[in-house]
């Protein structure tokens, strides 16, 4: 019963950070940088969960693809800091990453 609360939780946290990275993309796409940087970070804390809780549970590749997926946020949120459009590439790539996450996770 407690592995079925902790990949509950892990799947809520893999989706509000998945959610969050779109919502970046969206205020990157309107030129709201300050929104997009907000919503990344909200990113960063859910995933930073996320990875902690996949380290504990053993889970290493799902684990890599988050820690990845969290160097992407970060890229992008230094490039909104700059109001580089290409942040919203950055921000793909995390959002795929999370995507591929959450697939594996589907499939357990």
């Amino acid at each position: 019963m407690t592995r079925g609360l902790q990949t509950s939780e892990l799947r809520g946290e893999l989706l509000g950070g998945r959610a969050a990275v779109l919502d970046a993309r969206v205020a990157i796409y309107s030129i709201n940088f300050g929104e997009a940087s907000r919503h990344l970070e909200d990113a960063r804390g859910l995933l930073g969960r996320a990875a902690e809780r996949l380290k504990s549970l053993g889970r290493d590749d799902e684990l890599k693809l988050v820690q990845t997926a969290l160097a992407s946020i970060d890229d992008a949120q230094r490039m909104a800091g700059k109001l580089d459009q290409t942040a919203n590439s950055r921000a793909g790539d995390a959002a795929k990453m999370l995507a591929d996450v959450l697939d594996a996770e589907a499939k357990r």
